[in-house]
C-alpha cells in the first residue's frame, strides 16, 4: 500500500467516525448503549467475513490470536464507556473530551513503536488536538459544562483512555496479522458478549423490534463505524501510529457540525 493510499483511508476514516458518532448518539438514547453496540458488530461481521476468508489461516498463530482476542475485549469495554458518555452527555461536550486519547496515543506509539517525530510533525498534532477543543471552548459551553462536571464527562475521559489503547492494539494487530482481521475478529468477540448479555437481560425480542424500529439509524450507524474501523485499521497497517491518529482526530469536528445542522439545533446552550 502506497502512503498517498495510507493517508487516504485515515482521511476517510476520520469521515466516517464523524458521521459515526453523531448517529452513535442517536441510536444509544433510543435503544441502549450495548444493543448499539451488537448492532455495530453484527453488521461489521456481515460486511466484512467475505473480505476475510484468506486471512483465517492467520488464526492458527496463538499469538496472533491471543492479541486479536485482547483487542476484543478492550474494544468491548472501551465502547461501553464511549456510548453510555455520548448517552448521558452532549454530543458538544464529550467529543472534545474524546480527544484525550490523541496525546494517550501518540505515548503508547513512542514507548512501544519507538515512533519519532518531526518538529513540524509535532506542531501540526498539537495544532489538530487544540483546534479541535477550542471549537467548544469559544462557545462557552464546552467550559460551562466542564465546570459543573457535567453528566458523560468522567465516562468521556475513561473512554478515551479505551480507546487509546484500542488504537494502540489495533496498529499491532494491523501490523502483525493483517487490517481485516483486526477489525472482524475483536468485532465478533465483542458481538459475541454483547449478545449473551441481551439474552441474559431477557431483552431479545425488544432488541429486534428496535433494530427493525430504528432500522435506518443503525444500519447507517453499522455501515460508518464499521468503515471507520477498517480505514483505520489499513492506515496504520503502514503508517505510523502517530500520525495517523493526529489525521483522523478531527472527527469530533465533523460531528459537531452535524449536531449544530440536524434538528434545527444550535450548539451553544443546546442539548445536541
Amino acid at each position: 500500500m502506497s502512503l498517498e493510499f495510507s493517508i487516504l483511508f485515515a482521511f476517510g476514516a476520520m469521515l466516517c467516525w464523524g458521521l459515526g458518532d453523531f448517529l452513535i448518539q442517536k441510536c444509544v438514547r433510543k435503544i441502549g448503549n450495548i444493543e448499539s453496540l451488537a448492532y455495530i458488530g453484527i453488521i461489521g461481521i456481515i460486511i466484512l467475513t467475505p473480505l476475510i476468508f484468506m486471512d483465517l489461516k492467520l488464526l492458527n498463530s496463538l499469538s496472533n490470536l491471543l492479541v486479536l482476542l485482547l483487542l476484543g475485549i478492550i474494544t468491548f469495554l472501551a465502547a461501553v464507556l464511549d456510548f453510555q458518555a455520548l448517552m448521558v452527555g452532549k454530543l458538544s461536550v464529550i467529543e472534545i473530551i474524546f480527544e484525550i486519547e490523541l496525546p494517550i496515543t501518540i505515548v503508547l506509539a513512542f514507548i512501544f513503536f519507538k515512533e519519532t517525530f518531526s518538529l513540524i510533525q509535532i506542531l501540526l498534532m498539537i495544532l489538530i488536538f487544540l483546534g479541535v477543543i477550542l471549537m467548544a471552548v469559544e462557545s462557552g459551553y464546552f467550559k460551562k459544562h466542564l465546570k459543573s462536571l457535567e453528566k458523560g464527562v468522567f465516562l468521556g475521559f475513561l473512554s478515551a483512555i479505551g480507546m487509546a489503547f484500542v488504537n494502540f492494539f489495533t496498529a499491532v494487530s494491523s501490523k502483525n496479522v493483517s487490517a481485516l482481521m483486526a477489525v472482524w475478529f475483536p468485532w465478533l468477540i465483542f458481538t459475541i458478549i454483547c449478545l449473551f448479555y441481551i439474552i441474559y437481560k431477557k431483552t431479545f425480542s425488544k432488541f429486534v423490534d428496535n433494530g427493525i424500529k430504528f432500522r435506518w439509524i443503525v444500519l447507517s450507524m453499522g455501515i460508518f463505524d464499521t468503515l471507520a474501523w477498517l480505514f483505520y485499521a489499513l492506515a496504520v497497517s503502514q503508517k505510523e501510529l502517530g500520525i495517523v491518529t493526529s489525521i483522523t482526530e478531527s472527527y469530533p469536528a465533523i460531528a459537531l457540525f452535524l449536531g449544530v445542522f440536524s434538528i434545527k439545533k444550535e450548539l451553544n446552550g443546546i442539548n445536541i
